[in-house]
This record gives C-alpha cells, sequence and structure tokens, in this order.
C-alpha cells in the first residue's frame, strides 16, 4: 500500500464542488523524516495528526533538530507506535526498523548508539518537548554560508530553478526548524489527490512514484483532466468538512529534495524534482490547518 504505479487517471467524477472527494488513504508518521505507518482513521486538532511527527532526531555534531533534507539516511528506517498515542500520551514510545530487517525501541538504552550507527552520524532521538524550550527547536548551523547555496541545497533545486516562495511558510521557521512546540515542516496537514500523482506519473514513466517520497496525511480520490491536472492546488482558499474536522487548504506544498531521496528499495530520482518544478510550479499537494477538531478516516467524504 502506498505505491502508486500508473495510477488510473479516471478515479472519480471531478466536479467544481468537494463532495465527490473521498479521503482513500490516512498517513502519520510517529518520527520526522522516518517511514511512517498508514491507518484508518486520525483525530486531528490545530497541531496536527495526533502523533504525527511525535519524535525526530537531533544532530550533535551540527546542532538542532534535523530531517532528511540534511540527513538523507532517514528515509530508509521506519517508524511506528508500539502503542496508540493517545491525548493523555500523545507520544508514546516507537519502533525503529531499520533496513537489514532488524528493530530497536525508543525505550532502549542503546536507541541513540544504534541510530547513529544506522546513519552514520552521530543524532540523538527525542520526543516533542515544551514549545517554551526554544533552544531545542532553534536551527542548527547550514552547511553553506551562502544562503542561495543552502537553499539550493535543501530544496533540491538547479541553477537554473526557480526557489520556492518562502513567504508562504509560517515566519518562525526562518529560527527555527519547525514551529515550536511541533516537529512539522511548516503546517499541520499535508493533503495530496491521486490525480495529482497520476499526472505526475504521465510526466515520469520510468519512475516509480511511491507515496513515501511525499509523506502525504491524507490523499483523496480525485480526477486529473487536461483542465485541471492538480485537482488540489484550486483548492487553496477553502474550507471542507472531512469526518467530523473541518479544515482549511492555505497553499501549496512546495517540494524539497526529499522526494527525490533513495527509500531502500527505492534509488534517488532526481527527474522528479525536475518534473515538478518544471510541470507543477513546484508544488505537489496542499498544506492545510485544523479549523474544527475532530476524527478523519478512510471513506469519508470532503464536503
Amino acid at each position: 500500500p502506498g505505491v502508486i504505479t500508473r495510477a488510473p487517471s479516471r478515479l472519480i467524477t471531478y466536479r467544481q464542488g468537494m463532495n465527490d472527494l473521498v479521503v482513500a488513504q490516512v498517513w502519520r508518521y510517529p518520527a520526522k523524516s522516518m517511514l511512517g505507518e498508514r491507518v484508518p482513521s486520525v483525530s486531528v486538532s490545530a497541531a496536527g495528526v495526533l502523533g504525527d511527527r511525535g519524535w525526530a532526531v537531533r544532530d550533535e555534531v551540527r546542532g538542532g533538530i534535523r530531517g532528511a533534507k540534511k540527513i538523507g539516511d532517514l528515509m530508509h528506517l521506519g517508524a511506528r507506535y508500539v502503542a496508540p498515542p493517545t491525548a493523555h500520551d500523545p507520544t508514546p514510545h516507537i519502533e525503529i526498523s531499520f533496513p537489514d530487517g532488524t528493530s530497536v525501541t525508543s525505550a532502549d538504552g542503546d536507541i541513540n548508539a544504534r541510530i547513529s550507527a544506522e546513519l552514520g552520524h552521530h543524532v540523538t532521538l527525542w520526543p516533542l518537548q515544551p514549545p517554551d524550550d526554544l533552544d531545542h527547536y532553534r536551527r542548527g548551523a547550514a552547511d553553506s554560508d551562502d544562503l542561495l547555496v543552502e537553499l539550493r541545497d535543501i530544496f533540491g533545486r538547479t541553477e537554473d530553478e526557480p526557489l520556492p516562495d518562502l513567504s508562504v511558510f509560517p515566519p518562525e521557521i526562518f529560527e527555527y526548524e519547525s514551529p515550536p512546540g511541533t516537529y512539522l515542516d511548516a503546517f499541520p496537514l499535508m493533503v495530496m489527490t491521486t490525480g495529482s500523482v497520476a499526472t505526475l506519473q504521465d510526466h515520469l514513466p520510468d519512475s516509480v512514484l511511491d507515496l513515501a517520497r511525499f509523506r502525504p496525511n491524507l490523499v483523496v480520490t480525485a480526477e486529473a483532466t487536461p483542465d485541471n491536472p492538480w485537482p488540489e492546488q484550486g483548492w487553496v482558499g477553502r474550507r471542507a468538512t472531512i469526518g467530523t474536522a473541518e479544515v482549511e487548504f492555505v497553499t501549496g506544498c512546495p517540494r524539497c529534495v526529499m522526494i527525490t531521496r533513495p527509500i531502500r528499495d527505492l534509488p534517488d530520482d532526481r527527474s522528479i524534482m525536475r518534473a515538478v518544478v518544471r510541470e507543477a510550479d513546484q508544488n505537489l499537494g496542499v498544506y492545510a490547518t485544523v479549523v474544527t477538531p475532530g476524527t478523519i478516516a478512510e471513506g469519508d467524504q470532503l464536503a
């Protein structure tokens, strides 16, 4: 589940309204930049999916919480919760699996040594810390003193490609790795449609487009058409009720280098970024905020 291979382009009848759109898959990612877990339903609040990015690694060489933008091999690791997260315990212990089939839990005394050895980089594993622990969330040292070089490295852009419009991001992420109190990149939810994945696949017939590359929380069934090749981009500025929750779609998701990274048996594929920049104006999927907390499940319609 999660692998899109030549996804059919006619999945539902797409209309101007949203009430033909259905949640096909629900995902949460227990640890930042590690492979996630597909679940039948999730609770969502202003902080996003309960348990999403509840853990992350800290770079003990250059400082700061780090994801696969900087430590690409994180995407070879898988993470799952040992017990379901709850409102009283939103970050229970996790089990981390390695490509060789072995695993370790966050409760094990050698967890940091095991992950560091796997990544070839000294890191420590942390659950979410209080939002007022600003030093914990502060960005670590950059790899380059040249800001443009640093940004092109993070976003996987060549010199002749535009960088994203950074004004769409919350201002705090320029000082902190994530909004303090979260390990999110920027916004609580990321939503993609099957139609956009099908459109991208049409432009990349030789690539395997696994959802693990794109890390959506919700995958919505929607048909792409020649006039509407990236369906969710038309939702920006709109609200939708999904299950018992209400969300607002706030901006397209400008993609970074992570979508090109090798993931276990998937190779490094820079052509994916070239196609997203060239064909989709850099955006694949949309970010959303949660207006009304609730529960979202597979099979729920958007209304």
